[in-house]
């Protein structure tokens, strides 16, 4: 039943760029499609936030089983490897987004100065690689967060 959880998102993804493609083809302007496509993968978002919750409330225990659980030891809830998690995919995230935004103004630039003077091309290239660093050190920060 799990299985189904992880298909229901996936399936409204492609369904939502099959039909972003099937209303560009028709003659849609691609903003409105874009549009369309935004909204849709924002509500697929809030609802795989919410099937969670919806199998959590379903999954109601009974009196008896109250009792048994009552009876029994108490074992401690540790969510430190969720957090975990969690700050294993901020630093991936964040740090992808700020190499993606320093290559995306490094690069033009040391394009354009190496069609200006091809000598400058190992000087400039340095800029973009340092853009691209940031993203190897989320990822290299996550790896250690995960092991750790």
């Amino acid at each position: 039943m799990n299985l189904w959880y992880l298909l229901i998102p996936v399936a409204l993804l492609v369904f939502s760029v099959v039909l972003s493609i099937v209303l560009v083809k028709r003659g849609t302007p691609a903003k409105k499609a874009l549009a369309v496509h935004f909204l849709s993968v924002v509500a697929i978002m809030i609802l795989t936030c919410l099937l969670p919750m919806g199998a959590a409330a379903a999954e109601e225990s009974s009196p008896a089983e109250e009792a048994a659980a009552s009876q029994s030891e108490q074992v401690p809830v540790d969510n430190s490897k969720g957090l975990a998690y969690i700050g294993a995919a901020l630093a991936v995230g964040l740090a992808g987004i700020g190499g993606g935004i320093a290559v995306a103004a490094g690069a033009p630039a040391a394009i354009g100065a190496t069609a200006e003077d091809p000598k400058s091309f190992g000087k400039s290239i340095i800029f973009v690689a340092l853009g691209e660093g940031f993203g190897l050190y989320g990822l290299l920060i996550a790896i250690m967060i995960l092991i750790l």
